[in-house]
């Protein structure tokens, strides 16, 4: 069987897998990544669209990303509505926080694309595409994965960048806890009647959580986290039905809607890994953590592991092993903190927009209203989100 050697081997060409390659582009490190097809471009808008913080553009404009984004299908947001269940407020504004955007809205295919144009031209990165892992081993001086056809690929180090279902972390026996929310994420596109201006929208509803994201043009993206009947029932709708109920959830604040993209849905959980490293092998994005995506924090997360981990590995000296336990353990503390402040904060507002007990809604809606008085604590709420600090 023929054996191909490298330093670092990452499985996985989504978000994460491909960002950490490019993040490595001027390292000394020979780079592998297994995929099994290649990004495709949306036919029209993708209904798929991430919220892209402040800190995270500035690492795509680093890895040399940003900048062959077309600026015509980008949306600056200047400002974030958020609504209660009962009428509260809290409002956040780029301008009154001294920044010049809370963050961009960008469609997922484009960056996929882009990321993956950039990872073709890069000369210490090897792409194994189409390829399908098949077996793994894992040895004291490396790792080895089968990627059929008699291929086996040898790396000091593995990376499993495979999504929250990762073939990598089942086969190698990883912890993880899996908790099902019970609800589905319905996502689409809609032209807008009235003007957007650049702000974002979300409501905390009886029957979930409603985000009205702004994209380039008179168009807003949603995001309807809602409990899984409910859900069903949405994406069930006729095109003008989900329209008209889309704009009556949010109080028809830009006018009427007409769908862009067909509607779809995808499961919610919360992913747990106690321990994103073992021995030769390391976990980025969606295979080492999974949020509820009312923060829309989701890909942001995945963006830093990958920032994070290449600037562990780019800094080993020559005449170390990249895969050595020291490096894998200095990743995992860098990146503990953040990845647990946000499933905790997460998991919290849901179940706290979702509880029903005797004034819990007055509490709540009382503690948003308070929030949204104080602009010092709105500030900083705002400044730390976005990585202002």
């Amino acid at each position: 069987m023929p054996v191909s050697d490298f330093d670092v081997l990452i499985v996985g060409g989504g978000l994460a897998g491909l960002s950490l390659a490019c993040a490595l582009r001027a390292s000394r490190l020979r780079l592998a990544l297994v995929e099994q097809r290649p990004p495709r471009p949306a036919q029209g808008w993708d209904a798929r669209v991430y919220a892209i913080s402040p800190a995270n553009r500035s690492f795509l404009q680093e890895i040399g990303i940003w900048k062959h984004l077309p600026g015509e299908r980008l949306s600056a947001i200047s400002a974030m509505k958020i609504i209660g269940d009962r009428g509260s407020e809290l409002d956040f504004s780029a301008y009154e926080t001294g920044i010049d955007e809370l963050g961009w809205i960008v469609e997922s295919s484009l960056m996929a694309c882009e990321l993956w144009e950039n990872a073709k031209r890069q000369g210490n990165l090897s792409l194994f595409c189409p390829a399908v892992p098949a077996a793994i081993e894992i040895g004291e001086r490396a790792a080895s994965l089968d990627i059929g056809d008699d291929r086996r690929l040898t790396a000091r180090l593995l990376v499993a960048a495979d999504g929250r279902d990762s073939w990598v972390r089942g086969k190698v026996g990883m912890r993880a806890i899996d908790t099902p929310y019970g609800e589905l994420g319905v996502v689409a596109n809609f032209d807008c009647q009235v003007p957007h201006r650049g702000v974002a929208r979300q409501w905390f509803r009886h029957d979930g959580v409603l985000a009205w994201l702004p994209l380039a043009g008179d168009r807003i993206s949603i995001v309807w986290s809602a409990p899984e009947e409910r859900a069903r029932q949405l994406l069930a709708l006729p095109a003008d039905a989900l329209a008209a109920r889309v704009a009556a959830a949010g109080d028809c604040a830009l006018g009427e809607l007409r769908l862009l993209t067909p509607a779809a849905g995808f499961p919610l959980r919360l992913l747990q890994i106690p321990q994103i490293i073992a021995p030769r092998l390391v976990l980025v994005g969606d295979a080492a953590h999974g949020i509820h995506p009312l923060s829309g924090h989701g890909i942001n997360l995945g963006f830093q592991d990958a920032r994070a981990l290449a600037s562990v590995l780019a800094a080993v000296p020559e005449w170390q092993d990249v895969g050595h336990p020291r490096f894998l353990r200095r990743y995992q503390r860098q990146r503990r903190e953040e990845t647990l402040l946000m499933q905790a904060t997460t998991h919290a507002l849901h179940h706290l927009f979702r509880t029903e007990l005797p004034g819990f809604g007055m509490l709540r809606n009382a503690g948003m209203n308070l929030t949204n008085a104080l602009p010092v604590v709105k500030n900083l709420l705002v400044r730390y989100a976005v990585g202002a600090f």
